[in-house]
């Protein structure tokens, strides 16, 4: 299993290539790559996106990926949600998978807690329901649900995958990176969550940057990460 940052379709997808990931040529579908946000490849169906999405799914590894800020959420919800290793899916096809927010799932021995979305601080700039969409941030209901998920499992997980971070997070990055990006209420629920849980790693990306931080926090972008049991 491996853990990379944003795709934004496929403006930043060639971290994927043979070139850049040449693990891929011992993998199997049983391998999975999973992206931290931003996938950007459940767009508008273009034939752009349309050949990308073939291209991933021609790879050795099975992609699976939560949501940034940056995704048609009208798309993307238009999937049906499935059941898969233990938590709620949008099955793009065989070989795509969108890991939903607040769920916990099982892979490779790992449990695995996701929670996509962020704020976009850009989005004066944006147009509603062409390049940016209110569903970039969770609904009271995905909020809970994480917190129902987390106690059913003791708060204890192995990893987890977001988007975006901590509040506390949030302010060192601002301080150290000059990121526009403000604290707000998904950054403290994550903050909240932290607090609380006890796991290995935390993977996030949405600042494009590749940066090892305290409390076992990993910011990743270009980096393509192997996450092994030990």
């Amino acid at each position: 299993m491996f853990v990379t940052g944003d795709l934004h379709g496929y403006e930043d997808i060639s971290k994927l290539n043979s070139k850049h990931f040449p693990a891929n040529k011992h993998l199997t579908k049983e391998d999975y790559v999973i992206v931290a946000g931003d996938f950007g490849l459940v767009w508008n169906h273009q034939q752009d996106e349309l050949y990308w999405r073939k291209w991933l799914a021609r790879k050795n590894f099975t992609t699976l990926f939560i949501d940034g800020n940056h995704e048609n959420f009208d798309l993307l919800n238009s999937y049906p949600v499935e059941q898969w290793n233990g938590g709620k899916i949008h099955k793009i096809n065989d070989s795509i998978l969108h890991l939903m927010r607040g769920q916990v799932f099982s892979i490779h021995g790992l449990k695995v807690f996701t929670f996509g979305g962020a704020q976009s601080h850009d989005k004066a700039y944006r147009k509603e329901n062409v390049n940016w969409w209110r569903g970039e941030m969770p609904t009271q209901e995905e909020y809970q649900e994480g917190l129902d998920n987390l106690a059913r499992h003791q708060w204890e997980v192995d990893l987890v995958i977001t988007h975006t971070c901590p509040t506390s997070t949030v302010t060192s990055l601002k301080e150290a990176l000059g990121t526009p990006v403000e604290a707000d209420e998904l950054s403290d629920y994550l903050e909240h969550i932290q607090q609380r849980l006890t796991y290995r790693s935390w993977f996030f990306g949405h600042f494009h940057h590749d940066l090892l931080l305290p409390k076992n926090l990993r910011l990743i972008y270009h980096d393509v990460e192997k996450i092994g049991r030990d």
